[in-house]
């Protein structure tokens, strides 16, 4: 794999690049003062003067000095003592260098160049400087800075600054023009790959023509071009029309996205190499530059890539996640089930039935059942990450599951589950989450009225505890302790909880069924104790509105997400987050813990879905091939797989092992709002704002996959186009967007949403 990080170089000189970005404490990328620095050759060890202006390296080490003069004056004594060692030059000739050099850079004909450096490099106010240093000849050093005005945003003029070199803006539609008809005029099976080139460069040439002031030629350009874009990139460009002046770069979101982070395009070295001849040939500097500045050109040997295979995994803010992205190891395995001895019901002691014959034996669970008894082999260690212990109670409630388990409908295409959709009448409040509890007795809803409301969906009546005076008088003693501290008088079938002061957008009940999260316009989470229904705990993190959180499969932690782009773990005895996972461009919309607890997915509305390592806070998987912001997420009960659904109406299938994508179901019509599996992983339920429950088969999608596809050069495989196969069944509404769905223990699909009149 090599990067397109410099001036044009021939193929066999290439090296693999690896551009490293700081991440501040927003998640936003911190942006590089200085632009790209060329590191100097190697510098001898003597103390003569510095190379004469106009030869070899002079403007190089002009670059070099000047850097280590402006990090000097301002006492970073740390970044000067690298930087110094990585390039070779003694303390002792650095001073005597660095005026000399200083001098004649900006005396001689050098100096443009050292003062850009100098000027742009003094803009941006410094807290925490650190100086990359280069991996391997050939590679570049970068100064980077993190913006001390604001912790939210980069600092936006060194962010916009790489626009302030420009061409003659007239003879920007030729270039772009000039480009498009050499990829038009390629082979067929390098044209698809080339086309990848043509937004990115799109939207850059046109923000360099609004940077410079230049509102007709940009405006000019906008409309000639924008038309030829792909059709899942209109959201961003209509909001790219509205920045029409300078003023307007400044603050935006989306722009500051595009500009801090490369778009990455994924190309074959034979694509590459025609692009690179043509650019050379008819010396178009102006596109080389912001190929050069603003991609990330992950190249790989092997056959070019098809239209349909590009489509499938385009479409993110930011392009394609690198290859070396998905390459980390994943324990995706399931923790071993602790030893717990069931006790046989009355039904089981007697070996035979009323008719004397000897009772059939319970069908075995299927392989890709989500309790383990053995170790699997892709499981982490069970020490991995600390996991609370089990209560008594906890193992009371793992005999009822397994019971329960035993008595589970197989699913498949001949059995279909039934499903029980609950309707939320009269809901003027604005329903805006919902969920079950694990044994479905429980159901929440959050209200955009800021309330969080509990519904008890059995004959049993929610019940407060006792008032202190009450509990004192009671004997402590006693076996049926439990039940008499509960205070009949205050029995009802719904609660309602107070707190927030916004719209509440997420809720999740803790898999013992004790405690009840939320989250909020108001930028908290709240815990809330389902036995007196108060609140417990509000955690502070979040500035912004946070958009979901979900608890962990063994309750203790807890992960949210929201308008910040950043996921917070917490742990319910902390009131700060244990771990921070930053990388997203855009909102984090949905979070889901996987089964062993050990990794956690974040949706975005920059349209990736990542997967992050619990342990150490590293993203090991960026999964594109979404068009539209991400709203629910699921992972199969064996960890392997997981299906994400977004605006697009698409629902797509990873290997999270191989870090692929391997199925895409389409069918829905609107937002995929939520994603089950059942509980032995054969059905995959999916939810949407189309009105429609679809069920899918999800053992026919994954076996459907063939193994050998995955060590294709390109990290890619051709999806088959079977969504039609593997639907099994569509199921209407009359007016009630699905918002919810849950699979019981029996796997009887529970729905839920709010009627829309």
């Amino acid at each position: 794999m090599a990067a397109v990080q410099d001036a044009p170089v021939e193929a066999d000189n290439e090296k693999e690049i690896k551009t490293e970005t700081l991440n501040d404490a927003a998640g936003n990328h911190a942006s590089a003062a200085g632009g790209v620095i060329p590191s100097p050759p190697v510098a001898s060890t003597s103390s003569s003067g510095p190379a004469k202006a106009g030869g070899p390296g002079s403007e190089e080490q002009q670059t070099l000095m000047a850097v280590l003069q402006f990090l000097k004056k301002n006492n970073f004594v740390g970044a000067v003592d690298v930087l110094r060692r990585e390039a070779g030059i003694l303390e002792d000739s650095d001073e005597s260098q660095g005026q000399e050099l200083a001098a004649s850079a900006l005396g001689g004909a050098e100096a443009g160049d050292a003062t850009c450096t100098l000027s742009r490099a003094s803009s941006c106010t410094t807290s925490t400087p650190a100086v990359a240093a280069a991996p391997a000849k050939g590679a570049r050093c970068a100064v980077v800075c993190v913006s001390a005005g604001g912790e939210d945003q980069p600092d936006v003029n060194v962010v916009l600054s790489a626009y302030s070199q420009q061409g003659d803006p007239a003879l920007y539609q030729g270039y772009y023009s000039g480009l498009k008809k050499f990829v038009e005029s390629v082979l067929d099976c390098h044209r698809a790959e080339l086309s990848q080139l043509f937004y990115p460069l799109f939207v850059h040439m046109y923000l360099e023509l609004v940077y410079n002031n230049h509102e007709t030629e940009a405006k000019a350009f906008f409309e000639k071009f924008s038309g030829d874009q792909e059709c899942y990139y209109q959201d961003d460009l209509r909001v790219l029309s509205g920045l029409t002046k300078k003023e307007h770069m400044k603050g935006n979101e989306t722009l500051l996205d595009f500009r801090t982070s490369k778009f990455v395009l994924r190309i074959s070295r034979d694509s590459y190499q025609l692009l690179k001849r043509h650019l050379q040939e008819r010396q178009n500097n102006q596109i080389w530059n912001i190929i050069q500045e603003h991609l990330y050109i992950d190249i790989f040997d092997g056959m070019p890539r098809s239209k349909s295979q590009i489509d499938s995994m385009s479409g993110s803010l930011a392009g394609e996640a690198k290859r070396e992205a998905n390459k980390a190891k994943v324990f995706y395995g399931l923790l071993k089930e602790p030893e717990i001895d069931v006790p046989l019901d009355d039904e089981d002691e007697e070996g035979e039935n009323e008719e004397g014959k000897p009772k059939k034996k319970k069908p075995k669970k299927d392989s890709m059942g989500s309790k383990s008894k053995k170790q699997d082999p892709n499981a982490p260690q069970q020490n991995r990450i600390p996991l609370p212990e089990l209560k008594d109670s906890d193992k009371l409630d793992k005999i009822m599951y397994m019971k329960e388990a035993t008595k589970r409908i197989r699913l498949g295409p001949e059995s279909l589950p039934s499903i029980c959709f609950y309707t939320f009448l009269n809901a003027y409040q604005g329903l805006t989450a919902v969920d079950f509890t694990d044994d479905s007795s429980l159901i929440a809803g959050g209200f955009a009225d800021s309330t969080v409301r509990v519904w008890s969906v059995t004959p049993k009546k929610l019940r407060s505890v006792k008032s202190a005076a009450d509990l004192n008088l009671i004997d402590k003693e006693s076996d049926d302790v439990l039940e008499r501290i509960m205070d009949e008088k205050s029995a009802s079938e719904s609660k309602i909880l107070y707190g927030h002061s916004g719209p509440v957008y997420g809720v999740s009940f803790s898999p013992d069924r004790n405690y009840l999260l939320s989250c909020s316009e108001d930028g908290t989470v709240r815990l809330w104790s389902l036995q007196t229904f108060t609140c417990l705990v509000g955690y502070k993190g979040h500035n912004y509105p946070v958009w979901d959180t979900q608890f962990s499969p063994y309750g203790y932690y807890f992960i949210s997400g929201g308008h910040d782009r950043v996921a917070r773990l917490w742990a319910t005895d902390h009131y700060q987050p244990l771990r921070m996972f930053a990388g997203h461009l855009a909102d984090i919309t949905c979070t889901q813990f996987h089964p062993n607890s050990n990794y956690v997915a974040t949706g975005s509305a920059d349209r990736t879905v990542r997967l992050w390592d619990i342990l150490n806070g590293n993203c090991v998987r960026i999964f594109t091939g979404h068009k539209g912001p991400i709203h629910s997420l699921a992972f199969s009960p064996n960890g392997k797989y997981l299906a994400s659904g977004a605006t697009d109406g698409r629902v797509l299938l990873w290997d999270i092992g191989h870090g692929l994508m391997i199925g895409e179901l389409k069918g829905h019509t609107d937002t995929v709002y939520s994603l089950k599996f059942s509980r032995d992983g054969e059905i995959l339920a999916s939810g949407s704002m189309d009105n429609t429950v679809r069920l899918w088969d999800s053992i026919k999608a994954f076996d459907d996959i063939e193994t050998d596809d995955f060590t294709a050069a390109t990290g890619h495989i051709h999806l088959p186009e079977n969504s039609q196969e593997l639907l099994l069944g569509t199921y209407m509404t009359k007016s009630t967007p699905v918002i919810h769905l849950h699979f019981t223990r029996r796997n009887l699909l529970l729905a839920a949403g709010a009627y829309n009149p």
